[in-house]
């Protein structure tokens, strides 16, 4: 059974993914989790707590979804695993959807909460370093600037593509095929460099 404090995160992204970070209230996320406000407050200290270890939360559930691996599968070649990584982030799954929707409201709430804007930057660098180590193995000659550059470039278009599949604004299939052909891109620009 999941602590306590695990139960509160999950449902704080439930809220979140449903009614934003705006709508995310205290009284509210305490009913969702099946706890007490005094709990929440306990775990977390105040909403902006909440905030804090819900961006946390979401990150090591993606990086969960995007690294496991069955141990019995083949190993995969450095460039099926980049591919492979970043597609996990373009998948129809409660647990996807959920984690990418608490992350577009999160940015968003961002621009005019300093705080967050400081978390979600350094969360931001951490997947562009993530995807940066990706590239490098795939293409070990390249310079780490342009292996960075890749990577920003990567990272922000996957970004701009959830956003747009869960909005409906695109298929999830031509997202796919649409990151496919970027990461080929920045990989024959890091061939050529």
């Amino acid at each position: 059974m999941a602590s306590r404090s695990t139960q509160i995160l999950e449902a704080a992204a439930r809220v979140i993914a449903r009614r934003g970070v705006r709508g995310l209230r205290v009284e509210e996320l305490a009913a969702e989790a099946g706890v007490s406000t005094a709990l929440i407050y306990y775990h977390f200290k105040d909403r902006t707590g909440v905030l804090r270890q819900t961006l946390e939360f979401i990150n090591d559930r993606a990086e969960r979804y995007t690294t496991d691996r069955d141990p019995d599968a083949p190993r995969l070649s450095p460039r099926e695993e980049l591919e492979e990584t970043l597609l996990l982030e373009l998948q129809d799954t409660v647990e996807v959807r959920e984690n990418s929707s608490v992350w577009g409201e999160l940015r968003a709430s961002a621009v005019f909460d300093e705080v967050l804007r400081e978390d979600l930057a350094r969360a931001t660098l951490v997947w562009v370093q993530e995807v940066a180590a990706l590239l490098g193995q795939v293409q070990p000659m390249a310079p780490a600037s342009s292996l960075a550059a890749a990577a920003e470039r990567l990272t922000a278009l996957l970004e701009g593509l959830s956003m747009r599949w869960l909005s409906g604004g695109v298929r999830i299939d031509h997202a796919r095929e649409l990151l496919r052909s970027s990461i080929d891109a920045e990989l024959d620009g890091l061939r050529q460099n």
